[in-house]
């Protein structure tokens, strides 16, 4: 975690962050913006292949712990993005989505994608947080 004039980011170490440019999130003041989220484990290697479920909790548990990092929480969202790869998976990446997210009920959006980053990722999730203390 980094910060400088009221921004903090927060890094993953991923060696695509620094040749990309990205973080994994940015908080400014209250915002908190975590970045397009894939399911890969701590190994780099997706999780949950062929499990669009699976898939979808494990993006969530990651962006979890960058809220945390950022301080703040999974009900502190205020708006998620999911990408993914084929649509007639929805409900079991919204079944993941609800469980999270069912209490706080974020504004969200779910688009079918034609490709992600690795062929076996069949689901990615990004998420946007106010902080409010």
């Amino acid at each position: 975690m980094s910060s400088r004039n009221n921004r903090t980011t927060i890094s993953t170490g991923a060696p695509w962050e620094l040749t990309v440019g990205y973080c994994r999130a940015v908080r400014v003041g209250p915002h908190v913006s975590v970045s397009g989220t894939a399911p890969v484990g701590a190994d780099g290697e997706v999780v949950g292949v062929g499990d669009a479920y699976a898939q979808a909790c494990r993006c969530i548990e990651i962006i979890e712990g960058a809220l945390k990092e950022a301080g703040a929480s999974l009900e502190d969202v205020v708006r998620t993005r999911m990408f993914v790869t084929d649509i007639s998976q929805w409900e079991a990446i919204g079944k993941a989505h609800g469980e999270a997210f069912g209490s706080i009920r974020p504004a969200t959006s779910m688009v079918e994608v034609r490709a992600l980053i690795d062929p076996d990722m069949l689901v990615e999730i990004e998420a946007d947080a106010i902080v409010t203390e």
